[in-house]
Order: structure tokens, then C-alpha cells, then sequence
């Protein structure tokens, strides 16, 4: 790839870092208010026994590696020491993390991960049940299936529940309409969870199942899937159309420690937990929870943050946090205040954008002409050369196939609320698998395109037509990392 002139990349680098963290606002008396916890006093002794009857699992998973997404992993460690506070045993609790950020060259404090700026350790203690390479998506469903003859790799531990358990199951990672993304290819795809949660339900190994999910884009993983009559209640970050957004980000207010050139956390991660981490959660239940986690989330307005959605069984919003996720003794004799100390950030940053924002910081703090001023330089232009080249070739795709005029209008097209994003999943991967062969990987700012894809799929594209327009579109791959793929297709 050609080189920028460093005074233009400078430039440029100010520009690109000024529009993403821009947009704080005035948050005074923007505060939440925490649920009643009045019900502990009327809470029958049956009530009380229903709450301990069968056991409690849980899959954490952080889907991505690289220190730019630093906050994943430590939303996950994070949620590990939650519910181990809240009294989960560590065999019932699977981790999915690649496991490349507490001993990363660039992380100020080795062997220590953090949440918040002021946050605890949470990576001491963390379980390492499939790490690196064996972070798939054949692995998450082998894990909740209770499949252990399908696992490779890892410790070999499964979610081997019974009729009367329940399950919590959190992921946080990037996403795109329709997909999730891991740390190794193939990606996880809305159809296949969908299926795979069908196939628990029919196992008859649950009671109940809470699904957190943290992407972008993740309503779109439900929306229009996920029927009712599974004894499944899911939340998402976002809703099927819209970004999540990274905290506890530089620049922002709190920001990270000085030394920390990444995010923290994730905006909707870090309001769940940081509200499950101050209360009795015998007598706070998912709705209350998902009420405070929207406001938090929404950021006060609807460009700096996300509209939390929720999918399934609605109704078994109803029950007390404490079914999935257990509670902290030391909360038993909290408090009820009618104001949230969760104060939303006065900024917030897209999910996709957050990699840019630790190259910018990367390089802002980078001794004048050193390798790692030079390297992080580098770092930017390949991200941003990365983006410009999947943004181009998809809308000269999308005008090769549907003419000048009408192909942006079918990359952009969104379907109705309550609609699945696509009718046939195999088109999608075989389109997306097409374009890869001539454009190269999507990677995780790729995700963003998925919707396209899947709108050429709903118009009838066929793969020879999608195979002929993609090596028109582009005639060589980008030998850069972002394009690379030596680790598969996305799917």
C-alpha cells in the first residue's frame, strides 16, 4: 500500500479521532433509578425455595482478540467474578476467551485486566476453558449442547444441565446484521444459534435460559427468530440496526487510566454488571434490570448510544436475577436509594470505531520518530485502508449487479421491524464466501455489510453472478492483515 506523507496522515489521524470522539452532552440530574427492593419483605418462604430449585450454568463469551478490543475480554472476566460472588461454582461456568490481552505487550498493567478506571482486577482466577484457537463457534454449541464428545480442544467442559437448571449465557464481541463475530472463522450466524437453541429446548435440559448479548446490530440475531415457547429471554446492546458502543474509552468522561490506550468496556456490559454488582438480586428481576440497562445504554439520546432491545419469553422477564445469576452476600442487606450512582459516560464510542481510537492514542502518546509512533501510524492506515477498500468494492458491487441508480438503494434496504434479515441463510454464506474469494476477509469492521449481502440474497442474486461482479469489483486482494485469509472465511 502506497504511504500517506506523514504530515497528511497526521492530519488525518486528528480528523478521524476529533468526529469519533466527539459528541459529549451535559448529563446533569441524568440519573437512573434503581428498582424497589420492598418485595424482599413480602417474599414467601415458597418463593424463597422456587429461587435454589435446580442449578445454575453459564457460557461466557469474549469473541474476538487483539488489544484494540481489549474491553471484551474484560467485560467477560468481569461477569466470571460476578457470578462467582454470586455463588456460581466454577464447573458450572464455561469461559470462551482467546486469552491475548492480560500478557499483551501492550498492556500497562501484566497479568491484570480491568473493567472500569477505577475497577478491580477481574482476570484472577478466570478459568482458561477454551482459549486461542479453540474459541469457535463449533465449541460455544458443542459447550451449551452438553455435546462433550464434540468439543476439541479446551478442558473438555460442557453446560450438562438437567430439566430443572438454568442457564445465563453473555457474549460480547463485534457483530453485523445477522452475525456474530469469534476470534476464529467461521463466524457465528443467527440461523445456526437459532437452530441450536431449538435443539436445548427439545433436549428438555433447562428450565429457563437468559441470553445477554453485546454487538452491534445484535436485535437482528432474534429479531424475527427466536419464537416463543423455548423458555428463552434474550436482551441486546443494540436493536437489528444500530451500533453498540465501546466505554470507558480516552477521551472520554471517566476515562481509563493514562497509561491505557484502549476501552475499557461496553456500554450496555458494563451497565448490567455494574448493576448486578451493588444489589440483592433476590429481589431485583430481569425487567427491572432491563429497564435500568436501556436508560443507561440510550446515553440520553439516540447517536451517542443504543436502544436495548428484548426477545422470547418476555414473560420470564418477571423472574428475580438471582435464578441465573446467584447474588453477592454482601448486597443482602442493601439499601434502597431512589437515585442510580451509574452515571452514563459523557461520551461514547462506536463499537467499530474503538480499534482507531487506540491506534490514534497509540500514536498521540508516541515519543516523536520511534518505532512505536511508526508502528501505530502504520496500524491506522492499514484499518483505514482496509475500510475504504471493503466500503468501495461493496458499492461497486452493488451497482454492478443492480445498475448505478438502484444498487445503493439494495445495499441499504431494511426490512420491516419483526422480519428476519434474510430468507435463505445458505444464499447469505455462499454470497459472503463469494466475495471473499476475490475481495478478501470482511474482518470484524466488515460485519457492517452483512445486511447487503443478505439483500442481494433476498433479490435473487445467484453465486455466478455474485462470483462475476465481486472479481470486476475487485481484481486483487489487499495484502494487509485486515484482508488476509489464512484463517477461512467468515462463513
Amino acid at each position: 500500500m502506497d504511504r500517506f506523507p506523514i504530515p497528511t496522515a497526521i492530519l488525518f489521524l486528528i480528523a478521524t479521532f476529533v468526529a469519533l470522539v466527539s459528541g459529549g452532552r451535559d448529563i446533569t440530574g441524568d440519573l437512573l433509578r434503581l428498582p424497589s427492593q420492598a418485595s424482599r419483605f413480602f417474599q414467601s418462604p415458597a418463593a424463597a425455595d422456587d429461587n435454589n430449585e435446580g442449578t445454575r450454568w453459564a457460557i461466557l463469551i469474549a469473541g474476538s482478540n487483539g488489544y484494540w478490543n481489549y474491553r471484551h475480554q474484560a467485560d467477560v472476566c468481569h461477569a466470571y467474578q460476578l457470578l462467582r460472588k454470586g455463588g456460581l461454582k466454577e464447573e458450572n461456568i464455561v469461559v470462551f476467551m482467546y486469552d491475548d490481552i492480560a500478557s499483551n505487550e501492550e498492556n500497562p498493567r501484566p497479568g491484570v485486566i480491568i473493567n472500569s478506571p477505577h475497577g478491580d482486577d477481574v482476570y484472577k482466577g478466570v478459568p482458561k476453558d477454551y482459549v486461542g484457537e479453540d474459541v469457535t463457534v463449533n465449541n460455544f454449541f458443542a459447550a451449551l449442547l452438553g455435546n462433550k464428545s464434540a468439543v476439541t480442544g479446551g478442558s473438555g467442559k460442557v453446560v450438562d444441565s438437567g430439566p430443572n437448571d438454568h442457564i445465563f449465557i453473555y457474549y460480547s464481541d463485534h457483530g453485523g446484521p445477522g452475525v456474530l463475530g469469534m476470534p476464529t472463522n467461521p463466524y457465528l450466524y443467527a440461523s445456526d444459534l437459532i437452530e441450536v437453541l431449538k435443539k436445548k429446548h427439545a433436549s428438555g435440559t433447562y428450565k429457563s435460559l437468559v441470553f445477554y448479548l453485546e454487538a452491534c446490530e445484535s436485535g437482528s440475531i432474534f429479531e424475527g427468530l427466536l419464537p416463543e415457547g423455548l423458555n428463552i429471554y434474550a436482551t441486546t446492546a443494540a436493536n437489528a440496526e444500530e451500533s453498540s458502543w465501546g466505554t470507558y474509552c480516552p477521551g472520554e468522561y471517566p476515562s481509563p487510566p493514562p497509561e491505557y490506550e484502549t476501552c475499557l468496556g461496553d456500554l450496555y456490559s458494563v451497565a448490567w454488571m455494574e448493576d448486578s454488582d451493588i444489589h440483592n438480586l433476590r429481589t431485583e428481576t430481569l425487567h427491572q434490570q432491563y429497564e435500568l440497562v436501556k436508560e443507561r445504554t440510550m446515553n440520553g439520546n439516540s447517536i451517542y448510544g443504543s436502544h436495548v432491545m428484548q426477545y422470547g419469553d418476555i414473560g420470564l422477564s418477571k423472574d428475580n436475577l438471582f435464578l441465573y445469576l446467584g447474588t453477592n452476600p454482601a448486597n443482602d442487606n442493601f439499601t434502597f436509594v431512589d437515585k442510580n450512582s451509574l452515571v452514563p459516560p459523557t461520551k461514547a464510542v462506536n463499537q467499530r470505531d474503538a480499534d482507531l481510537i487506540h491506534f490514534w492514542d497509540k500514536f498521540r502518546k508516541a515519543p516523536e520518530g520511534s518505532p512505536r509512533k511508526a508502528a501505530a501510524e502504520k496500524q491506522v492506515l492499514e484499518a483505514m485502508s482496509h475500510r475504504m477498500h471493503i466500503d468501495d468494492s461493496m458499492k461497486l458491487v452493488g451497482k454492478l449487479l443492480f445498475g448505478i441508480e438502484k444498487g445503493q438503494e439494495v445495499l441499504s434496504s431494511v426490512r420491516p421491524a419483526g422480519l428476519p434479515l434474510v430468507d435463505d441463510w445458505d444464499c447469505l454464506k455462499t454470497l459472503v464466501r463469494t466475495f471473499e474469494t476475490h475481495c478478501g476477509s470482511l474482518s470484524q469492521y466488515g460485519m457492517k455489510h452483512m445486511r447487503s449481502f443478505a439483500n442481494f440474497c433476498n433479490a435473487g442474486i445467484q453465486k455466478e453472478q455474485m462470483a462475476e461482479a465481486s472479481a470486476q469489483a475487485c481484481v486483487s486482494i489487499p495484502a494487509s492483515s485486515w484482508s488476509s485469509l489464512h484463517r477461512g472465511f467468515s462463513a
